[in-house]
């Protein structure tokens, strides 16, 4: 597999992903919404609670898994390693998460679907969201959704800045984020077949009619798809469809798996790909790639704090921004 030592998320980094992340930083609300955000905490609770109610992978725990995830960590030049989750859920899906401390969660329904070169295109997708630095804005969506749901109970004060407007934003901007995340599956995997099996089996595949379907069928199924704008009304019918027909709550956060398919297979064939390929891309700062092998340190650094102590440490600090809100109040 391919390593892209020092690679920045710019690379390849899909222009709707900036343009529509342009936008949604100019629609009026979205600072407020930001240092709201920061407030109320978001993201630590999550982290808290996949840390008590999944499974960490590590070298003894979903060994297998630990492995493709470090080979994707190295091969993308992901530093610090993000904490691997898994979670007991039948759907076959995955996300990341976290600013400060990135992780990433799959679903058990991944591990009962997907082979391990499948797996590690999952794998690649998640990192490439917080090599884009997708996450936090993941995370503000989230939080603002659930204020939109919760508007009739508790609203903190923050009905009149969540508009449907920027609800409208964040969505476009999430859908055209995932073809950023894409093509970090794609760099990674080093083989666009594995990136169209994978998407087929999370949109509808089986064990045990697995020798029943077909990937020419299904990048056939794409340009099916792509022909319908030719007709006005089915553009029409597409936007509805994304857009929740005007009911935010109902809005998608994800392309359609036919048109995720349509770009990355563009992109496959593209200049720009046989370029990073090699060797010729936008590099970050100094960061530094994680090593799949571990050796052991002639001079070990400090013992790291224990996972409850952590916790802890975390619990009451959350307690403490809880209190200062309260007297804010």
């Amino acid at each position: 597999m391919p390593t892209y030592t020092g690679i920045s998320g710019e690379a390849f980094r899909h222009p709707l992903d900036r343009q529509a992340e342009q936008t949604l930083r100019s629609v009026p609300g979205f600072d407020l919404l930001a240092s709201k955000f920061v407030e109320f905490l978001y993201e630590r609770p999550q982290l808290i609670y996949h840390t008590g109610n999944s499974i960490q992978v590590g070298p003894r725990q979903y060994a297998t898994i630990y492995r493709l995830f470090r080979e994707s960590v190295r091969d993308l030049d992901v530093f610090p390693e993000p904490v691997l989750f898994v979670t007991q859920n039948p759907i076959a899906n995955s996300y990341a998460l976290g600013q400060e401390k990135p992780y990433i969660v799959l679903n058990s329904g991944i591990l009962d679907l997907l082979n391990e070169s499948e797996i590690r295109a999952v794998l690649a997708h998640e990192l490439g969201h917080i090599k884009c630095g997708h996450t936090i804005l993941i995370q503000m969506a989230m939080w603002a959704m659930s204020v939109v749901s919760a508007i009739s109970e508790m609203t903190f004060g923050l009905g009149g800045l969540i508009s449907s407007g920027l609800i409208y934003a964040f969505f476009e901007w999430r859908r055209k984020a995932e073809l950023s995340s894409d093509r970090a599956t794609l760099l990674v995997t080093d083989d666009i077949d594995t990136v169209i099996s994978t998407m087929m089996k999370i949109s509808g595949g089986s064990h045990a009619y697995a020798h029943e379907v077909s990937m020419p069928e299904f990048i056939r199924q794409s340009e099916d798809y792509r022909e319908l704008d030719k007709d006005n009304l089915n553009q029409v019918y597409k936007f509805l469809l994304y857009n929740g027909s005007g009911s935010p709550t109902s809005m998608l956060s994800h392309p359609f798996p036919v048109d995720r398919l349509h770009y990355i297979r563009d992109w496959a064939g593209s200049e720009e790909y046989r370029q990073i390929r090699l060797g010729n891309y936008k590099r970050a700062g100094a960061s530094g790639a994680v090593d799949v092998e571990v050796e052991e340190p002639t001079n070990p650094p400090p013992k790291p704090e224990s996972e409850p102590d952590r916790l802890r440490r975390q619990i009451e600090d959350l307690q403490a921004e809880v209190d200062r809100m309260k007297r804010k109040g």
